[in-house]
């Protein structure tokens, strides 16, 4: 399977808007004004459509470049990080995206996800590893689940980038639990 990527989503790097991976982000949402029109609004996404004073429902669309990236917090992550949201959770679905895109080097702290985590990646070549398990190359097109409670890290290589699409499902509002940084050694050591 390929996955090709329209010109217009394009991440925008270097943001200073912290990520909270276990808040909705506010999301500037393209809805359908009383006369017809689109109008932009900033309130969170509270359904995947919107819904009309008669009860039907529209797409909703949100365009790219109105979610603003933001570099991965230093508590969570090591290296250059950006994460830009792609979707929050609403009261109609429980799951969330974004696009996460590492430079070399760069990766996320250990963590598990309390109703597992499936991962997109979308360009470069990079590294996971769970738990007492070996640290296994992953690639462009490669699509990754880890289940529910599984200890884990992700990200680029020592000589390669990586940008994955992350999405998650929340469990009492929450999608992951962070945990300690992956240290040189465990980072360093030989790809199955």
């Amino acid at each position: 399977m390929k996955w090709l990527l329209a010109p217009a989503i394009t991440l925008t790097f270097l943001t200073p808007t912290p990520f909270n991976p276990s808040a909705q982000a506010e999301t500037p949402m393209t809805q359908p004004s009383h006369n017809g029109s689109n109008t932009q609004s900033g309130g969170k996404s509270t359904a995947p459509a919107s819904t009309s004073q008669n009860g039907s429902q529209h797409l909703v669309i949100t365009r790219a470049g109105a979610q603003p990236s933001s570099q991965g917090p230093a508590a969570n992550f090591t290296g250059s990080v950006v994460v830009t949201p792609l979707f929050a959770a609403t009261e109609h679905t429980r799951a969330s995206a974004a696009s996460v895109a590492f430079q070399p080097c760069a990766r996320s702290a250990w963590h598990t996800h309390p109703a597992g985590q499936t991962l997109v990646v979308t360009s470069g070549v990079g590294w996971i590893q769970e738990w007492g398990g070996s640290k296994r190359e992953i690639r462009a097109g490669d699509v990754i689940w880890t289940p529910p409670g599984v200890k884990h890290w992700h990200g680029g290589t020592a000589t390669s980038p990586m940008t994955h699409l992350a999405i998650q499902e929340h469990v009492n509002g929450k999608v992951v639990d962070w945990l300690e940084q992956v240290s040189e050694e465990q980072y360093r050591a030989p790809a199955e």
